[in-house]
């Protein structure tokens, strides 16, 4: 090998080592939170979680649970832009920066705080024309993109096929009753957000629009209404390869695993949505505070499962109050000692950031 080869292997040697995560940045990498603050600087504990931990993304939320009137994290357009700019900008570690912005009741970025807020909700933009769709989206992928949000957790899959489902029917958030308009207008959605570099998260699989209760409130069984048909929209999503990420429910379906809800259920998510439809992309779980999970697993059993389940993204939002906020340090913790004990591979926590790291690539992170 001449000198200038080898000067090029170590340069490429050098590069590598820099941007490579050592275990505990693995894990790290692997979880979403929420935090309470709206502003933030280079001594915010949040930064700190992101540029020495490796914190993977954050979830930001408009109202403060425990604090009626008072912000989470979103009050203005211009204070939004700025907590974004020093989440992404504090240190080579880039975070994904998510918000749920679906339109209808479910959009953080409402009028009141200087947004647009006027997005219809999906069961009107599914009585619609595909044109019309595409301009709705387009305009709020060029809001979120303008205030720096990168990871929107949308669109629904879920499809409108309980009428006393309150969660999604009551809320107008599926396109509508048949698998081929929902996803006629996931992917209209997914690729209007791809325009702006924004990833999506397909949501919520196996399917919630047959439920009659709410995860956030408790457990749910969808075993008896639920049907093949709710698996559709997320198979032609996925077989157009625009899927980015694919959200799991808390729903508990014995159809695919009598013991445990669909994100905590290895039969669910690596038997079936990996094996069985064929996707390989990132799987991120819907929040694990909700009571579905709270209420049910301890902490630690929690992370267990959504890992060997096949989970890439744990997502926390740490919505109930500051006083029960779960950190980073603590979930690495946990999982270190998950794999210390054999209850966890390290082979799933790289695989996970194989994923995770695949799908940021997609918007040059």
């Amino acid at each position: 090998m001449n000198k200038k080869k080898i000067i090029v292997a170590i340069a490429l040697l050098t590069t590598v080592s820099m941007f490579a995560k050592n275990l505990n940045q693995k894990i790290a990498n692997m979880f979403m939170l929420g935090f309470y603050n709206t502003s933030l600087n280079a001594n915010s504990k949040i930064i700190k979680d992101i540029c020495h931990d490796g914190l993977g993304g954050v979830i930001l939320f408009d109202r403060h649970p425990t604090k009626i009137g008072q912000s989470k994290n979103i009050s203005s357009k211009s204070q939004l832009k700025k907590l974004t700019y020093v989440l992404s900008n504090s240190c080579r570690h880039k975070p994904l920066i998510a918000v749920d912005q679906e339109g209808g009741r479910v959009q953080r970025l409402q009028r009141r705080y200087g947004f647009y807020g006027k997005y219809p909700k999906a069961s009107i933009i599914g009585r619609g024309k595909a044109e019309n769709a595409q301009i709705e989206y387009m305009e709020m992928a060029d809001e979120l993109s303008s205030i720096g949000i990168n990871y929107n957790l949308a669109p629904v899959a879920d499809m409108a096929v309980n009428r006393k489902n309150r969660v999604i029917f009551g809320l107008g958030r599926s396109y509508g009753a048949t698998s081929e308009r929902v996803a006629k207008f996931d992917k209209i959605f997914i690729k209007m957000m791809h325009e702006s570099q924004i990833l999506t998260a397909l949501k919520h699989f196996p399917g919630h629009g047959s439920s009659f209760g709410d995860t956030h409130r408790g457990f749910v069984d969808v075993s008896r209404t639920w049907t093949l048909k709710e698996l559709e929209p997320f198979q032609s999503v996925i077989d157009s390869g625009l899927a980015d990420s694919i959200m799991v429910a808390h729903v508990f379906n014995k159809r695919f695993d009598n013991m445990y809800p669909a994100s905590l259920s290895e039969k669910t998510i690596n038997d079936f949505l990996r094996n069985k439809m064929k996707y390989h992309g990132v799987v991120i779980t819907d929040d694990l505070q909700m009571n579905a999970i709270s209420k049910h697993y301890k902490l630690r059993e929690t992370i267990k499962l959504a890992i060997n389940a096949g989970d890439d993204i744990l997502l926390f939002g740490n919505q109930l109050s500051p006083s029960k906020e779960v950190n980073i340090q603590k979930l690495v913790s946990i999982v270190k000692s998950l794999i210390k004990s054999g209850e966890v591979k390290q082979s799933s926590i790289d695989s996970a950031n194989k994923r995770i790291d695949k799908m940021k690539h997609k918007i040059g992170m």
